[in-house]
């Protein structure tokens, strides 16, 4: 894993504005990014009640995740744990937490918590096999 960006470094994420890699932060102050962290073009984190993504986390293009949800009016912190990914177009709502290691198939919506080390996908996602070693 470490030599997958040998030079990384963060981005500057400045609020509302998109980062050299064109992704975009609502709630910067609430963002914790993690080391080695992957994130996608046109990617939206609303981090107004908290995100943390931690190490080696891979996110796909166009993906959205929310600590506030405007419609229900839902709020809650929202983590990724290390070593998960998130395929491209996902959706993870507020409060949810996917697990270590696990992986998140494209154009899902996440809406529960995802243990470490499965497979899950769908809309809503489900969990659908252990991930192999």
């Amino acid at each position: 894993m470490d030599d997958r960006f040998e030079e990384w470094k963060p981005p500057e994420i400045i609020e509302g504005v998109p980062t050299k890699y064109n992704w975009i932060v609502q709630g910067v102050d609430g963002l914790k990014l993690g080391y080695k962290t992957d994130i996608g073009a046109f990617s939206y984190i609303n981090a107004q009640c908290e995100v943390e993504i931690e190490d080696y986390v891979q996110i796909g293009s166009h993906c959205s995740i929310y600590s506030v949800s405007t419609i229900d009016g839902k709020k809650g912190k929202v983590r990724l744990k290390k070593n998960s990914r998130i395929g491209s177009h996902s959706t993870i709502m507020p409060g949810v937490t996917i697990g270590e290691n696990a992986v998140v198939g494209a154009h899902s919506f996440v809406n529960k918590d995802i243990p470490d080390s499965v497979v899950a996908f769908g809309s809503p996602v489900k969990i659908i096999k252990k991930v192999e070693d």
